[in-house]
C-alpha cells in the first residue's frame, strides 16, 4: 500500500502537486494588483477556479474506486494523485483567498477544506502503518482462524471441566458465554477486555470482571492450592493453561479489531466532510457571482 500510494510511479504525482503548487506562488507573489491581494483579482479567480476544480474531481475517486470496468487509469494512480493533489490544495487555496479570512461562508469552504486534508492525511498515516502491524499481530493466521482455535480451546475446556466439580462447571461455561469481542466503536478502538465471569460462591450470580481471563484463572489456581487430589489439581492446571493460552489469542484478536477500526474510523469522518466542503464550495461560488 505504502508502494502504491506514495511512491506510485517514483513519486509522479507529488511532482505534479509540487509543480502546481510552485506555478501557483510565482503567479501570486508576481503578480502586484493595485488592491490588496484577494480572491477577486484574476489570480484570485484562477487559482480559485484551479482550487475547486481540483476539490470536484478529488470527490470522484470514490466513484473510480468502485467502477471496477473502467480504463480511466488505475485505482492506485487516482489514489496517488488524490493524496498529493489533495495537498496541494493547502497551498492553492491560501494562495486563492490572499490570506484574508473571516466569519463568512467562504472562508467555512476554506477551513472545511483544512478539516478535509487533515483526516486524509491521517488516513494515508493509518494505511501506511497499520497494514503491517496486522500482518505481524497475526503471525501468519487469519481472523477466522483465531476464532476457531479460541472455540476449540472452548470445546476442550468444557471436556475437561465436565470431569471436575459442578461449580468448575460453572466458572468454565460463565468464562466462554461472558467473554466479550469486538463490540461498540469505542470498545474496538481502544481494544480493552469487557469480559467478565460469575465466580462460584461469590454471592447472588454478580459478575465480576474477567479481563485477561484472571479472574477465572485466579479462582482455578485457589481451588487448585487446596485440592488434595492429584488427578484433579492435573486437569485444574490443564484448565489454567488453556485459560492462559485463550487469553494470548483474544489478545491478538482485539490488536486486530482495533487496527481494522482505525483503519476504517477515519472514513467517517473524511467522506462526510467532503460533501459538507462541496456544498459550502457551492455556496462559495453562488455568492461570489451574485454579490460580488
Amino acid at each position: 500500500m505504502q508502494e502504491s500510494i506514495l511512491l506510485y510511479r517514483n513519486t509522479r504525482f507529488l511532482w505534479v502537486a509540487t509543480g502546481l503548487c510552485v506555478a501557483a506562488a510565482l503567479i501570486y507573489f508576481l503578480y502586484e494588483p493595485a488592491q490588496p491581494r484577494n480572491g477577486g483579482t484574476w489570480v484570485g479567480y484562477t487559482l480559485g477556479t484551479i482550487g475547486a476544480v481540483l476539490i470536484v474531481w478529488l470527490t470522484l475517486f470514490g466513484v473510480r474506486e468502485r467502477s471496477y470496468s473502467s480504463t480511466l487509469g488505475s485505482v492506485e494512480a487516482w489514489l496517488s494523485a488524490h493524496v498529493y493533489l489533495g495537498a496541494s490544495l493547502l497551498i492553492v487555496a491560501t494562495l486563492h483567498a490572499g490570506f484574508q479570512f473571516g466569519w463568512n461562508v467562504h472562508s467555512l469552504a476554506y477551513f472545511l477544506m483544512l478539516a478535509v486534508i487533515a483526516s486524509g492525511v491521517y488516513g494515508v498515516y493509518t494505511y501506511v502503518r497499520y497494514p503491517s502491524a496486522i500482518t505481524r499481530n497475526r503471525a501468519g493466521m487469519t481472523r477466522e482462524q483465531m476464532l476457531d482455535e479460541v472455540a476449540d480451546l472452548d470445546r476442550k475446556s468444557q471436556r475437561v471441566a465436565s470431569k471436575l466439580p459442578g461449580e468448575v462447571q460453572e466458572l468454565i461455561s460463565s468464562a466462554i458465554n461472558r467473554t466479550e469481542l469486538g463490540g461498540s466503536a469505542w470498545a474496538q478502538l481502544n481494544a480493552r477486555d469487557y469480559s467478565s465471569v460469575v465466580l462460584p460462591g461469590a454471592g447472588s450470580g454478580r459478575a465480576v470482571s474477567n479481563a485477561n481471563q484472571e479472574a477465572a484463572q485466579l479462582w482455578l489456581v485457589d481451588l487448585q492450592s487446596r485440592s488434595t487430589n492429584a488427578k484433579q489439581s492435573a486437569r485444574l492446571q490443564e484448565l489454567c493453561d488453556m485459560l492462559g493460552t485463550k487469553q494470548l489469542i483474544l489478545a491478538r484478536l482485539r490488536l486486530d479489531i482495533r487496527f481494522h477500526a482505525r483503519l476504517q474510523i477515519w472514513l467517517y469522518i473524511h467522506v462526510p466532510l467532503s460533501f459538507a466542503l462541496i456544498g459550502a464550495l457551492i455556496a462559495h461560488i453562488v455568492s461570489v457571482f451574485l454579490y460580488w
